[in-house]
């Protein structure tokens, strides 16, 4: 674009020098308008907004009109007045002023500044501003908000993007107090609060992720849209190279838990309520990672740890499961592989049917006096009786330990 005539240039200055007396009416006044159009979000901000705004929009329309008269101060250059802009846009990020409105904001003061010079030049006859002037002056409005627009916008999102690495930095450092057992301290139960959004009363769950390949990773994607389509916030973390995180609002129970995320779930999924909020959180994840890891590995599913009590009881003693299922089930498994499978499978089907030799042959496809002969095979083998709760209980625990 080619440069403007000088004569054109002192013209332009001399105009905006007619604005100079008026500088904070203009500025109060865009202001005023602002806080009537967007009242709600001003309001809801604060009080501090409203005067930081009003002190702003008077520094800016000073500064402005003090470079475009020609009339500038010391401090007053293009480097200066681009600090200016980034500055607003770093402060609008951080007193969480939406970007659409504090750009709406500029483009509204550009429109009453020139208003205003419309209004000066026609009600001074002998000002010499005509229309061509005034043309202009728009232009360079015009122009010169592009340039605001531009510094302010990257400005905003830096600062936006910094103030959300800030918070997921502190979201994740309380998951990590509260996995340290400290959710019942007071203090930081108070910090959870506004670091969180989770009171100490609030209920609170636990999901466990463990992922075994990285084909499961972007799977959280479809279960965090349906916790948001209920409401339920989710503050995921990584500990150790598990996936975990802290649920929170209107939370069904665990098995409504578990559905959200028993469908394309990310890998085994292990879920878990706190009996007692934030406090109880560590003890949660726990059992929400026993839960998780009572599934098969590379297997795909959710389970509550109220659903697998007993799987998790053993899964919390690694050492007891291999006496278990020697000190229980030894001589059926030092038989040879046909024989000892096809009594573990007819001891899992009485099991399975409390017992009844005619319900488990049903199932084996096989004659009851068949599954009865196997029966006393096992109870000689093992000593144990179904008959007996004692005996009956150890059993079915020594299978689950032995993976069956």
């Amino acid at each position: 674009m080619a440069a403007e005539p000088l004569e054109e240039d002192d013209a332009l200055r001399r105009a905006w020098l007619l604005l100079m007396d008026s500088a904070d009416a203009i500025a109060d006044s865009i202001t005023l308008t602002l806080f009537e159009r967007d009242a709600e979000i001003y309001e809801r901000v604060g009080p501090e907004l409203r005067a930081d705004v009003r002190a702003s929009t008077r520094q800016h329309i000073r500064r402005g009109l003090r470079i475009l008269s020609g009339r500038r101060q010391d401090g007053d250059g293009r480097s200066s007045a681009v600090e200016l802009w980034r500055d607003t846009g770093r402060r609008r990020a951080r007193q969480g002023v939406p970007l659409e409105v504090v750009l709406n904001a500029y483009t509204l003061g550009a429109r009453i500044l020139w208003e205003a010079l419309v209004t000066r030049a026609r009600s001074e006859a002998a000002a010499g501003v005509d229309d061509g002037i005034l043309l202009a002056a728009a232009r360079r409005v015009w122009a010169n908000l592009d340039v605001q627009n531009g510094v302010l916008i990257d400005a905003y999102r830096r600062e936006s993007a910094r103030l959300q690495r800030h918070d997921l930095q502190r979201q994740q450092s309380m998951l990590d107090a509260l996995l340290e057992g400290r959710g019942a301290d007071p203090e930081l139960a108070e910090e959870a609060r506004a670091v969180l959004g989770v009171g100490p009363d609030d209920d609170v769950a636990c999901v466990v992720v463990l992922v075994d390949g990285i084909d499961g990773v972007d799977a959280l994607g479809a279960a965090e849209d349906r916790l948001d389509r209920l409401r339920i916030s989710a503050r995921w973390h990584v500990r150790s190279g598990v996936s975990y995180a802290l649920l929170s609002g209107d939370l069904p129970g665990e098995p409504g838990i578990v559905e959200l995320f028993a469908h394309n779930g990310p890998g085994r999924t292990g879920v878990a309520a706190s009996q007692d909020g934030i406090a109880g959180f560590a003890t949660a994840f726990q059992l929400a990672h026993r839960a998780a890891e009572t599934l098969p590995r590379g297997a795909r599913g959710a389970v509550a740890v109220s659903e697998r009590l007993p799987e998790v009881l053993l899964a919390g003693s690694p050492q007891v499961a291999p006496l278990l299922v020697a000190q229980t089930l030894g001589p059926v498994l030092a038989l040879p592989g046909g024989q000892a499978r096809t009594l573990l499978d007819t001891l899992a089907a009485l099991l399975r049917h409390d017992g009844s030799p005619t319900h488990a042959a049903a199932e084996l496809f096989c004659h009851r006096n068949t599954v009865i002969y196997r029966l006393k095979q096992l109870e000689q083998l093992t000593g144990r009786s179904l008959a007996d709760p004692r005996d009956k209980m150890l059993l079915a625990l020594a299978l689950m330990a032995g993976g069956r």
